[in-house]
């Protein structure tokens, strides 16, 4: 009996519906589950494409799953030169001109 009561503090919540405590093995379950039954809005991962109920989730899996993309798109050489601070400044100048 002790065995059974241990077990459920070990049982993982992930996977359960906060609305109507249904439970499920595995996620995908659970968001087929949510947006069927509660017709909730479902966030998507722009990079893999997998489902997420809350957006708190999403951005979690993007940090973790994902964080080689992010950190390339921080890096200062990775963006096109038309999106650089001084190139902007360049091409705004060069429309300009001090002939009246």
């Amino acid at each position: 009996m002790l065995l059974i009561k241990n077990m459920k503090f070990f049982h993982n919540k992930k996977n359960d519906c906060i609305q109507c405590d249904s439970k499920f093995n595995n996620h995908e379950d659970l968001v087929i589950h949510v947006r069927h039954e509660h017709k909730k809005t479902i966030v998507v991962c722009q990079y893999c494409k997998r489902e997420f109920i809350h957006e708190k989730d999403r951005l979690h899996h993007s940090r973790e799953e994902h964080k080689h993309i992010l950190s390339e798109r921080s890096q200062k050489n990775s963006h096109p030169e038309e999106y650089k601070t001084q190139s902007r400044v360049d091409a705004f100048r060069s429309r300009f001109s001090d002939k009246l």
